[in-house]
């Protein structure tokens, strides 16, 4: 069984903590020096959700769920329950981009660049889950 009921839920809870680590100004600012001028689109099955984030080198950062006018440089794809268990701190990107759970297309380098930036918001979509009642996913 999937840990996410439908896409709203991947929006609420993985949407959410991109959301807010482009709204923290000095993650954001981590981000935008590691990638300057970068559009990440991941894409997640079951269920169907895309999520798509914008930091530019100047102006505001931007994470649009679902339907966008940005144009991806770099794109990742995935199960959303990959996802999930990657939020939680327990998948390990490159050996799931070697074992084809995550597939990337673009840039690989840049992508080998963002994933000790996200190590730090692990706990932010923990405590969003823990929030939101649902332990449940914690403990998943």
């Amino acid at each position: 069984m999937a840990y996410f009921a439908d896409e709203r839920e991947v929006y609420e809870y993985i949407g959410g903590v991109f959301a807010s680590v482009v709204a923290d100004p000095q993650l954001a600012e981590t981000f935008r020096r590691a990638v300057p001028d970068t559009v990440v689109q991941y894409r997640f099955h079951d269920p169907e959700a895309t999520i798509t984030v914008e930091v530019p080198r100047d102006g505001q950062a931007r994470v649009d769920c679902g339907a966008t006018d940005l144009e991806p440089e770099l794109t990742m794809e995935m199960q959303a329950d990959v996802a999930h268990r990657f939020w939680l701190g327990e998948v390990n990107v490159t050996v799931a981009l070697a074992r084809g759970q995550i597939t990337a297309r673009g840039p690989v380098p840049k992508v080998l660049k963002l994933i000790p930036l996200m190590k730090p918001t692990f706990p932010r979509y923990r405590a969003r889950l823990e929030a939101a009642g649902r332990s449940d996913l914690v403990g998943a």
